[in-house]
Protein backbone atom coordinates (compact mmCIF):
# COMPACT_ATOMS: atom_id res chain seq x y z
CA UNK A 1 0.00 0.00 0.00
CA UNK A 2 2.56 2.48 0.70
CA UNK A 3 4.47 1.84 -2.74
CA UNK A 4 1.51 2.50 -4.79
CA UNK A 5 1.02 5.57 -2.98
CA UNK A 6 4.76 6.70 -3.41
CA UNK A 7 4.10 5.31 -6.95
CA UNK A 8 1.06 7.20 -7.26
CA UNK A 9 2.32 10.57 -5.80
CA UNK A 10 5.55 10.35 -8.72
CA UNK A 11 2.84 9.57 -11.53
CA UNK A 12 0.90 12.79 -10.46
CA UNK A 13 3.78 15.24 -10.18
CA UNK A 14 4.80 13.34 -13.89
CA UNK A 15 1.64 14.79 -15.21
CA UNK A 16 1.52 18.04 -13.83
CA UNK A 17 3.24 21.08 -15.79
CA UNK A 18 3.22 19.48 -18.89
CA UNK A 19 6.42 17.61 -17.52
CA UNK A 20 7.80 19.53 -15.02
CA UNK A 21 7.45 18.25 -11.87
CA UNK A 22 6.72 19.84 -8.46
CA UNK A 23 5.22 17.05 -6.36
CA UNK A 24 8.01 14.03 -7.11
CA UNK A 25 10.63 15.81 -5.78
CA UNK A 26 9.46 16.25 -2.53
CA UNK A 27 7.74 13.32 -2.66
CA UNK A 28 11.66 11.48 -3.41
CA UNK A 29 13.27 14.42 -0.96
CA UNK A 30 11.31 13.32 1.69
CA UNK A 31 11.57 9.21 0.87
CA UNK A 32 15.33 9.54 0.59
CA UNK A 33 15.64 11.44 4.04
CA UNK A 34 13.87 8.57 5.46
CA UNK A 35 16.25 5.89 3.83
CA UNK A 36 18.80 7.92 5.22
CA UNK A 37 17.28 7.85 9.03
CA UNK A 38 16.51 4.08 8.76
CA UNK A 39 19.94 2.97 7.40
CA UNK A 40 22.12 5.36 10.24
CA UNK A 41 19.85 3.79 12.97
CA UNK A 42 20.98 0.25 11.97
CA UNK A 43 24.30 1.10 11.19
CA UNK A 44 24.63 2.47 14.90
CA UNK A 45 22.72 -0.25 16.73
CA UNK A 46 24.43 -3.06 15.14
CA UNK A 47 27.72 -1.81 15.29
CA UNK A 48 26.96 -0.95 18.72
CA UNK A 49 26.07 -4.60 19.63
CA UNK A 50 28.67 -5.79 17.64
CA UNK A 51 31.39 -4.50 19.28
CA UNK A 52 30.99 -4.90 22.68
CA UNK A 53 32.55 -7.88 23.39
CA UNK A 54 36.09 -6.56 22.46
CA UNK A 55 37.10 -5.09 25.94
CA UNK A 56 35.75 -7.88 28.30
CA UNK A 57 35.05 -11.64 26.76
CA UNK A 58 38.18 -12.45 26.24
CA UNK A 59 39.06 -11.94 29.66
CA UNK A 60 36.22 -13.05 30.72
CA UNK A 61 36.52 -16.84 28.86
CA UNK A 62 40.12 -16.85 29.88
CA UNK A 63 38.74 -16.93 33.37
CA UNK A 64 36.47 -20.08 32.53
CA UNK A 65 39.93 -21.62 31.53
CA UNK A 66 39.28 -21.35 27.51
CA UNK A 67 41.93 -21.01 25.21
CA UNK A 68 43.14 -18.08 22.61
CA UNK A 69 42.30 -20.24 20.03
CA UNK A 70 38.76 -21.02 21.03
CA UNK A 71 37.97 -17.31 21.91
CA UNK A 72 39.08 -16.54 18.48
CA UNK A 73 37.00 -19.59 17.01
CA UNK A 74 33.93 -17.89 19.14
CA UNK A 75 34.60 -14.55 17.43
CA UNK A 76 34.92 -16.22 13.92
CA UNK A 77 31.30 -18.40 13.69
CA UNK A 78 29.71 -15.28 13.87
CA UNK A 79 31.55 -14.23 10.36
CA UNK A 80 30.73 -17.75 9.05
CA UNK A 81 27.32 -17.55 9.31
CA UNK A 82 26.89 -13.91 8.07
CA UNK A 83 28.74 -14.88 5.25
CA UNK A 84 25.94 -17.94 4.84
CA UNK A 85 23.79 -15.64 5.42
CA UNK A 86 24.70 -12.88 3.16
CA UNK A 87 24.52 -15.23 0.17
CA UNK A 88 21.44 -16.72 0.89
CA UNK A 89 19.69 -13.52 1.99
CA UNK A 90 21.22 -10.89 -0.74
CA UNK A 91 20.07 -13.75 -4.05
CA UNK A 92 16.32 -13.65 -2.50
CA UNK A 93 16.46 -9.81 -1.24
CA UNK A 94 13.49 -9.52 -3.75
CA UNK A 95 11.38 -12.44 -2.56
CA UNK A 96 11.63 -11.37 1.20
CA UNK A 97 11.63 -7.90 0.62
CA UNK A 98 14.40 -5.69 1.60
CA UNK A 99 12.34 -3.62 4.56
CA UNK A 100 11.21 -6.87 6.25
CA UNK A 101 14.07 -8.51 5.75
CA UNK A 102 15.96 -5.41 8.08
CA UNK A 103 13.63 -4.80 10.11
CA UNK A 104 13.53 -9.24 10.96
CA UNK A 105 17.61 -9.11 11.41
CA UNK A 106 17.46 -6.54 13.59
CA UNK A 107 14.83 -7.88 16.43
CA UNK A 108 16.97 -11.66 15.69
CA UNK A 109 20.30 -10.06 16.61
CA UNK A 110 18.74 -8.05 19.50
CA UNK A 111 17.35 -11.32 21.85
CA UNK A 112 20.30 -13.04 20.61
CA UNK A 113 22.12 -10.16 22.24
CA UNK A 114 20.18 -10.24 25.46
CA UNK A 115 20.42 -14.45 25.44
CA UNK A 116 24.44 -13.88 24.74
CA UNK A 117 24.26 -11.72 28.65
CA UNK A 118 22.64 -14.99 30.15
CA UNK A 119 25.78 -16.75 29.33
CA UNK A 120 27.68 -16.04 32.14
CA UNK A 121 25.83 -18.41 34.21
CA UNK A 122 27.20 -21.32 32.48
CA UNK A 123 29.37 -23.25 35.07
CA UNK A 124 31.04 -25.84 32.63
CA UNK A 125 33.57 -24.94 29.87
CA UNK A 126 32.22 -27.00 26.77
CA UNK A 127 28.64 -25.71 27.44
CA UNK A 128 29.53 -22.64 27.83
CA UNK A 129 31.55 -22.56 24.29
CA UNK A 130 28.83 -24.72 22.70
CA UNK A 131 25.88 -22.35 23.54
CA UNK A 132 28.57 -19.01 22.71
CA UNK A 133 28.68 -20.43 19.17
CA UNK A 134 25.08 -21.25 18.64
CA UNK A 135 24.06 -18.19 19.37
CA UNK A 136 26.23 -15.93 17.91
CA UNK A 137 25.71 -18.00 14.84
CA UNK A 138 22.03 -17.10 15.06
CA UNK A 139 23.16 -13.27 15.78
CA UNK A 140 25.26 -13.53 12.74
CA UNK A 141 22.35 -14.30 10.69
CA UNK A 142 20.19 -11.41 12.32
CA UNK A 143 23.08 -9.20 11.21
CA UNK A 144 23.81 -10.28 7.63
CA UNK A 145 19.99 -9.83 7.04
CA UNK A 146 20.21 -6.24 8.35
CA UNK A 147 23.25 -4.94 7.15
CA UNK A 148 22.30 -6.60 3.57
CA UNK A 149 19.24 -5.19 3.08
CA UNK A 150 20.47 -1.58 4.80
CA UNK A 151 23.24 -1.84 1.40
CA UNK A 152 20.76 -2.73 -1.16
CA UNK A 153 18.33 -0.19 0.00
CA UNK A 154 21.35 2.84 0.11
CA UNK A 155 22.46 1.72 -3.33
CA UNK A 156 18.88 1.82 -4.77
CA UNK A 157 18.02 4.84 -3.22
CA UNK A 158 21.31 7.08 -4.38
CA UNK A 159 22.41 5.02 -7.25
CA UNK A 160 25.24 8.10 -7.97
CA UNK A 161 26.02 8.54 -4.62
CA UNK A 162 26.70 6.05 -2.87
CA UNK A 163 30.26 5.68 -1.57
CA UNK A 164 29.04 9.46 -0.58
CA UNK A 165 26.54 7.70 1.42
CA UNK A 166 28.08 5.24 2.31
CA UNK A 167 30.77 6.98 3.68
CA UNK A 168 28.50 9.26 5.82
CA UNK A 169 26.27 6.78 7.18
CA UNK A 170 29.30 4.96 8.64
CA UNK A 171 30.15 8.40 11.19
CA UNK A 172 27.01 6.56 12.69
CA UNK A 173 28.79 2.99 12.28
CA UNK A 174 31.99 4.53 13.53
CA UNK A 175 29.97 6.19 16.76
CA UNK A 176 28.65 2.69 17.06
CA UNK A 177 32.36 0.96 17.02
CA UNK A 178 33.42 3.75 19.44
CA UNK A 179 30.53 4.06 21.70
CA UNK A 180 30.46 0.32 21.93
CA UNK A 181 34.28 -1.06 23.48
CA UNK A 182 33.85 2.06 26.46
CA UNK A 183 30.26 1.39 26.95
CA UNK A 184 30.55 -2.18 26.94
CA UNK A 185 33.73 -1.89 29.52
CA UNK A 186 32.09 1.09 32.01
CA UNK A 187 28.98 -1.33 32.29
CA UNK A 188 31.02 -4.66 32.55
CA UNK A 189 33.30 -3.06 35.64
CA UNK A 190 30.33 -0.99 36.84
CA UNK A 191 27.83 -4.15 36.76
CA UNK A 192 29.27 -7.25 35.74
CA UNK A 193 29.06 -9.35 32.96
CA UNK A 194 25.08 -9.42 31.94
CA UNK A 195 24.14 -5.51 31.70
CA UNK A 196 26.01 -4.65 29.07
CA UNK A 197 24.39 -7.44 26.38
CA UNK A 198 20.80 -6.70 28.16
CA UNK A 199 20.85 -2.81 28.08
CA UNK A 200 22.32 -2.89 24.05
CA UNK A 201 20.30 -5.76 22.71
CA UNK A 202 17.03 -3.78 23.90
CA UNK A 203 18.46 -0.85 22.26
CA UNK A 204 18.86 -2.85 19.30
CA UNK A 205 14.70 -4.28 19.55
CA UNK A 206 13.46 -0.74 19.76
CA UNK A 207 15.10 0.13 16.76
CA UNK A 208 12.71 -1.92 14.95
CA UNK A 209 9.26 -0.06 15.24
CA UNK A 210 11.07 3.07 14.57
CA UNK A 211 12.67 1.24 11.11
CA UNK A 212 8.98 0.04 10.77
CA UNK A 213 7.52 3.49 10.34
CA UNK A 214 9.94 5.99 8.51
CA UNK A 215 11.48 2.89 6.11
CA UNK A 216 10.33 3.22 2.42
CA UNK A 217 9.76 -0.06 0.98
CA UNK A 218 11.03 -0.62 -2.43
CA UNK A 219 9.11 -3.09 -5.22
CA UNK A 220 10.78 -5.38 -7.49
CA UNK A 221 11.26 -7.91 -9.96
CA UNK A 222 13.62 -11.19 -9.50
CA UNK A 223 15.87 -10.82 -12.41
CA UNK A 224 18.61 -13.87 -13.33
CA UNK A 225 21.69 -12.49 -12.33
CA UNK A 226 23.72 -15.19 -10.96
CA UNK A 227 26.21 -14.47 -7.99
CA UNK A 228 28.68 -16.98 -9.27
CA UNK A 229 29.09 -15.26 -12.84
CA UNK A 230 29.77 -11.84 -10.92
CA UNK A 231 31.83 -13.26 -8.51
CA UNK A 232 34.38 -15.13 -11.26
CA UNK A 233 34.96 -11.79 -13.41
CA UNK A 234 38.63 -10.92 -12.50
CA UNK A 235 38.19 -7.30 -11.78
CA UNK A 236 35.23 -8.64 -9.15
CA UNK A 237 37.37 -11.43 -7.71
CA UNK A 238 40.45 -9.21 -7.15
CA UNK A 239 38.09 -6.72 -5.14
CA UNK A 240 37.28 -9.43 -2.91
CA UNK A 241 40.06 -10.52 -2.59
CA UNK A 242 40.90 -6.76 -1.37
CA UNK A 243 37.74 -6.87 1.26
CA UNK A 244 38.53 -10.51 2.04
CA UNK A 245 42.30 -9.10 3.69
CA UNK A 246 40.89 -5.83 4.97
CA UNK A 247 38.19 -7.85 6.58
CA UNK A 248 40.65 -10.11 8.31
CA UNK A 249 42.87 -8.05 9.61
CA UNK A 250 40.51 -5.47 10.94
CA UNK A 251 38.66 -8.31 12.54
CA UNK A 252 41.90 -9.95 14.06
CA UNK A 253 42.30 -7.38 16.62
CA UNK A 254 38.76 -7.66 17.84
CA UNK A 255 39.92 -10.69 20.18
CA UNK A 256 43.85 -10.00 20.01
CA UNK A 257 43.95 -6.61 21.07
CA UNK A 258 42.37 -6.39 24.34
CA UNK A 259 44.86 -9.10 25.52
CA UNK A 260 47.97 -7.30 24.18
CA UNK A 261 47.06 -3.85 25.66
CA UNK A 262 46.34 -5.37 29.04
CA UNK A 263 49.43 -7.52 29.17
CA UNK A 264 51.95 -4.74 27.63
CA UNK A 265 50.42 -1.47 29.12
CA UNK A 266 49.18 -2.69 32.16
CA UNK A 267 45.84 -0.84 31.64
CA UNK A 268 42.71 -1.97 33.45
CA UNK A 269 40.02 -3.49 31.57
CA UNK A 270 37.72 -0.63 31.87
CA UNK A 271 40.23 1.48 29.91
CA UNK A 272 40.91 -0.90 27.13
CA UNK A 273 37.54 0.09 25.18
CA UNK A 274 39.52 3.93 25.16
CA UNK A 275 42.15 2.44 23.79
CA UNK A 276 39.94 1.78 20.40
CA UNK A 277 39.03 4.97 20.42
CA UNK A 278 42.31 6.13 17.96
CA UNK A 279 40.63 3.63 15.32
CA UNK A 280 37.52 3.97 15.16
CA UNK A 281 37.49 7.69 15.40
CA UNK A 282 39.70 8.49 12.52
CA UNK A 283 38.02 6.11 10.37
CA UNK A 284 34.17 7.42 10.55
CA UNK A 285 35.65 11.61 10.62
CA UNK A 286 37.41 10.02 7.42
CA UNK A 287 35.25 7.82 5.51
CA UNK A 288 32.63 11.05 4.65
CA UNK A 289 35.25 13.06 2.78
CA UNK A 290 36.80 10.08 1.44
CA UNK A 291 33.34 9.03 -0.39
CA UNK A 292 32.42 12.44 -1.87
CA UNK A 293 36.30 12.28 -3.33
CA UNK A 294 34.99 8.68 -4.93
CA UNK A 295 31.83 9.66 -6.04
CA UNK A 296 33.08 12.58 -7.60
CA UNK A 297 36.04 11.28 -9.28
CA UNK A 298 35.70 7.82 -9.82
CA UNK A 299 39.18 7.41 -11.89
CA UNK A 300 40.76 7.86 -8.41
CA UNK A 301 39.22 5.19 -6.51
CA UNK A 302 41.55 2.71 -7.28
CA UNK A 303 44.45 5.38 -6.24
CA UNK A 304 42.85 5.52 -3.29
CA UNK A 305 42.32 1.17 -2.91
CA UNK A 306 45.91 1.01 -3.39
CA UNK A 307 47.65 3.69 -1.08
CA UNK A 308 44.95 3.06 1.38
CA UNK A 309 46.49 -0.72 1.19
CA UNK A 310 49.54 -0.28 1.00
CA UNK A 311 50.10 2.33 4.28
CA UNK A 312 47.33 -0.61 6.29
CA UNK A 313 49.82 -3.03 5.66
CA UNK A 314 52.76 -0.52 6.77
CA UNK A 315 50.69 0.18 9.70
CA UNK A 316 50.04 -3.58 11.23
CA UNK A 317 53.95 -4.05 11.17
CA UNK A 318 54.41 -1.16 13.52
CA UNK A 319 51.52 -1.83 15.51
CA UNK A 320 53.46 -4.59 17.56
CA UNK A 321 56.13 -3.41 16.26
CA UNK A 322 56.98 -6.63 13.53
CA UNK A 323 60.32 -7.98 14.88
CA UNK A 324 62.11 -8.13 11.85
CA UNK A 325 61.53 -4.41 12.07
CA UNK A 326 64.14 -4.43 15.16
CA UNK A 327 62.59 -1.59 16.76
CA UNK A 328 62.31 -2.78 20.38
CA UNK A 329 66.08 -1.77 20.45
CA UNK A 330 66.14 1.25 19.33
CA UNK A 331 63.38 2.65 21.72
CA UNK A 332 60.18 1.65 23.48
CA UNK A 333 56.83 1.23 22.60
CA UNK A 334 54.89 3.94 24.50
CA UNK A 335 50.69 3.54 24.81
CA UNK A 336 50.34 7.23 23.02
CA UNK A 337 52.65 5.23 19.56
CA UNK A 338 50.10 2.68 19.94
CA UNK A 339 47.09 5.00 19.51
CA UNK A 340 48.83 6.72 16.72
CA UNK A 341 49.02 3.67 14.86
CA UNK A 342 45.63 2.65 15.39
CA UNK A 343 44.44 6.46 14.26
CA UNK A 344 46.78 6.03 11.24
CA UNK A 345 45.24 2.55 10.56
CA UNK A 346 41.07 3.86 10.57
CA UNK A 347 42.53 6.02 8.15
CA UNK A 348 44.10 3.70 5.91
CA UNK A 349 40.93 1.39 6.34
CA UNK A 350 38.37 3.87 5.40
CA UNK A 351 40.38 5.40 2.16
CA UNK A 352 40.63 1.57 0.91
CA UNK A 353 37.00 0.35 2.00
CA UNK A 354 34.85 3.28 1.25
CA UNK A 355 35.38 2.96 -2.52
CA UNK A 356 35.21 -0.86 -3.01
CA UNK A 357 30.97 -1.04 -3.33
CA UNK A 358 30.72 1.59 -5.90
CA UNK A 359 33.29 0.20 -7.66
CA UNK A 360 31.72 -3.39 -7.32
CA UNK A 361 28.58 -2.15 -8.25
CA UNK A 362 30.41 -0.19 -11.54
CA UNK A 363 31.72 -3.71 -12.73
CA UNK A 364 28.08 -5.65 -12.32
CA UNK A 365 26.84 -3.02 -14.82
CA UNK A 366 29.99 -3.13 -16.95
CA UNK A 367 28.90 -6.96 -17.17
CA UNK A 368 26.25 -6.62 -18.49
CA UNK A 369 23.68 -6.84 -15.00
CA UNK A 370 20.90 -5.18 -15.07
CA UNK A 371 20.35 -2.19 -12.40
CA UNK A 372 17.77 -3.13 -10.30
CA UNK A 373 17.43 -4.25 -6.89
CA UNK A 374 18.16 -7.54 -7.51
CA UNK A 375 21.48 -6.80 -9.07
CA UNK A 376 21.82 -4.74 -5.95
CA UNK A 377 20.73 -7.61 -3.59
CA UNK A 378 23.58 -10.30 -5.12
CA UNK A 379 25.97 -7.26 -4.98
CA UNK A 380 25.28 -6.37 -1.23
CA UNK A 381 25.47 -10.39 -0.15
CA UNK A 382 28.50 -11.03 -2.00
CA UNK A 383 30.03 -7.61 -0.37
CA UNK A 384 28.92 -8.89 3.24
CA UNK A 385 29.62 -12.54 2.67
CA UNK A 386 33.23 -11.88 1.79
CA UNK A 387 33.70 -9.52 4.25
CA UNK A 388 32.42 -12.05 6.55
CA UNK A 389 34.73 -14.77 5.44
CA UNK A 390 37.92 -12.48 6.18
CA UNK A 391 35.51 -11.78 9.46
CA UNK A 392 36.18 -15.74 10.26
CA UNK A 393 39.71 -16.21 8.93
CA UNK A 394 41.00 -13.10 10.62
CA UNK A 395 40.55 -14.19 14.49
CA UNK A 396 40.38 -17.31 14.06
CA UNK A 397 43.80 -17.69 12.87
CA UNK A 398 45.22 -14.67 14.55
CA UNK A 399 43.87 -16.69 17.42
CA UNK A 400 46.27 -18.99 16.45
CA UNK A 401 48.90 -17.70 15.38
CA UNK A 402 49.36 -15.36 18.62
CA UNK A 403 49.18 -18.35 20.74
CA UNK A 404 51.94 -20.21 19.12
CA UNK A 405 54.31 -17.23 18.72
CA UNK A 406 53.12 -13.68 19.62
CA UNK A 407 50.57 -10.38 18.65
CA UNK A 408 53.44 -8.98 16.70
CA UNK A 409 54.37 -11.60 14.11
CA UNK A 410 50.29 -12.30 13.93
CA UNK A 411 49.73 -8.08 13.27
CA UNK A 412 52.85 -8.72 10.55
CA UNK A 413 51.24 -11.11 8.98
CA UNK A 414 48.17 -9.51 8.52
CA UNK A 415 49.31 -6.57 6.76
CA UNK A 416 51.40 -8.96 4.16
CA UNK A 417 48.02 -10.48 3.66
CA UNK A 418 46.30 -7.14 2.59
CA UNK A 419 49.78 -6.04 0.73
CA UNK A 420 49.83 -9.30 -1.24
CA UNK A 421 45.69 -8.81 -2.25
CA UNK A 422 46.63 -4.61 -3.18
CA UNK A 423 49.37 -5.37 -5.26
CA UNK A 424 47.58 -8.07 -7.71
CA UNK A 425 44.64 -5.63 -7.88
CA UNK A 426 47.03 -2.42 -8.76
CA UNK A 427 48.35 -4.97 -11.33
CA UNK A 428 45.44 -5.90 -12.60
CA UNK A 429 43.71 -2.24 -13.16
CA UNK A 430 46.99 -0.81 -14.37
CA UNK A 431 47.41 -3.25 -16.62
CA UNK A 432 44.06 -3.33 -18.28
CA UNK A 433 44.34 -0.57 -20.85
CA UNK A 434 47.31 -3.00 -22.36
CA UNK A 435 44.79 -6.03 -23.26
CA UNK A 436 41.86 -3.79 -23.75
CA UNK A 437 40.36 -3.95 -27.51
CA UNK A 438 41.15 -0.11 -29.19
CA UNK A 439 37.41 1.20 -29.82
CA UNK A 440 36.29 1.29 -33.67
CA UNK A 441 36.88 4.37 -35.21
CA UNK A 442 34.04 6.99 -35.86
CA UNK A 443 33.65 6.19 -39.96
CA UNK A 444 33.28 2.16 -39.15
CA UNK A 445 30.78 3.37 -36.52
CA UNK A 446 28.61 5.87 -38.17
CA UNK A 447 29.05 2.57 -41.03
CA UNK A 448 27.21 0.08 -38.25
CA UNK A 449 24.85 2.89 -37.39
CA UNK A 450 23.65 3.26 -41.04
CA UNK A 451 23.29 -0.04 -41.84
CA UNK A 452 21.43 -0.38 -38.52
CA UNK A 453 19.02 2.19 -39.76
CA UNK A 454 18.62 1.14 -43.32
CA UNK A 455 17.92 -2.82 -42.25
CA UNK A 456 14.99 -0.95 -40.03
CA UNK A 457 13.72 1.34 -42.29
Amino acid sequence: MEDNEIEADSLVGAEDSNGDSTERKPNMFRQEIFTLISTASVNFSSMICYSILGPFFPKEAEQKGISETVIGLIFGCFALCDLLGSLVLGKFIVQIGAKFMLCAGLFLSGGCTILFGLLDKIPNEIPFILMCIIIRSIDAVGFAASMTASFAIIAKAFPNNIATVLGSLEIFSGLGLILGPPLGGFLYQSFGYEIPFIVLGFVLILMVPLNIYVLPSYDATPSNGSFWRLFTQPKVLLLCFLIFSMSSCLSFLDPSISLFVIEKFNLPVGYVGLVFLGLELSYCLSSPLLGIVSDKMPKSRIWLMVIGGIATALVYCFLGPAPFLHLKRLCIHPLWLFVLMLALLGFSISMTCIPILPEIFKCSYDYGFPDDLSTLGIVSGMYGAVWSSGNFFGPTLGGFLVEKFNFEWAAAAQGGLVFISVLLLGICYFAEPCFRRPAPSSIEESEERASLLSNHI
